[in-house]
């Protein structure tokens, strides 16, 4: 079965590189990614970017902790989730699954948009978005965690179409319950890891974000994904601009 993946940039985030990366200096510009996934037996998407609220009132939206970590003003008219779809002739309504990477802002925030799908996300990265001292921790927003979705907690691996093209891989330690996501294309495997391994540098250097939930956990998942890659897959990295200037958007398949 022929697999499609494509990559939409859903805006750009400003943001401090010593927090994202241990030793960074300065500012640095993110892309937020978004996939799409098309199987011939239905759509899914890998992460959904930030909700329209961040354009206008990121602290309303986010609170003052999280809200004033970020400059919003890369995050355009056209930039959410609902827009790129529609830009390439995709319903949003017709998307049959979300699969978040994980719960933070700028991965759940368009979930609202995609109306009619199945939220597919691991069983204890719900359950830590709904005790509300983890998810004070670890920097949760109530507001992005319940569109109203069906939600599917899984618990580790999971085979999303039963054939191995599309598996969700835990790869915990960014906040309780990360996963990344293993897609099988025509052109070879290919894994989203997400906010496992922001930066390119992340993973050879193992220089981890300032704040994570385990850094441990976060550091065997580094070693997970690194043997991934040495098994042939290309690792596709969460922010990493350097990365992204070289990544084919929607239309055009990405990989």
């Amino acid at each position: 079965m022929t697999v499609k993946l494509y990559a939409m940039t859903c805006g750009r985030l400003g943001g401090d590189f010593g927090r994202l990366m241990e030793g960074g200096e300065g500012t640095i510009d993110l892309p937020i990614p978004s996939f799409l996934i098309e199987h011939p037996r239905g759509r899914a998407l890998y992460d959904t970017g930030m909700h329209p609220q961040c354009r206008t009132d990121p602290v309303g939206r986010l609170g003052e902790r999280v809200g004033r970590l970020f400059d919003f003003k890369g995050y355009g008219p056209q930039d959410d989730v609902k827009s790129r779809l529609e830009s390439i002739d995709r319903d949003p309504g017709r998307i049959d699954f979300i699969i978040n990477s994980h719960l933070h802002f700028d991965h759940v925030g368009g979930n609202g948009l995609v109306p009619n799908a199945t939220i597919v996300v691991q069983k204890r990265e719900w359950q830590a978005g709904h005790d509300p001292e983890t998810a004070a921790k670890v920097g949760f927003s109530r507001a992005d965690l319940d569109y109203g979705h069906p939600v599917k907690q899984v618990e580790g691996e999971h085979d999303l179409f039963g054939d191995g093209s599309v598996i969700c891989i835990p790869t915990y330690g960014h906040t309780p319950g990360h996963q990344s996501l293993k897609v099988r294309t025509e052109n070879g495997e290919v894994v989203l890891t997400g906010d496992s391994c922001y930066f390119c540098r992340t993973l050879r250097e193992r220089r981890l974000p300032r704040f994570v939930y385990d850094r441990e956990q976060m550091l065997k998942s580094l070693d997970r994904l690194e043997e991934l890659e040495k098994g042939g897959a290309t690792l596709v990295f969460g922010h990493d601009p350097d990365f992204w200037k070289n990544v084919p958007q929607a239309p055009v398949p990405a990989f």
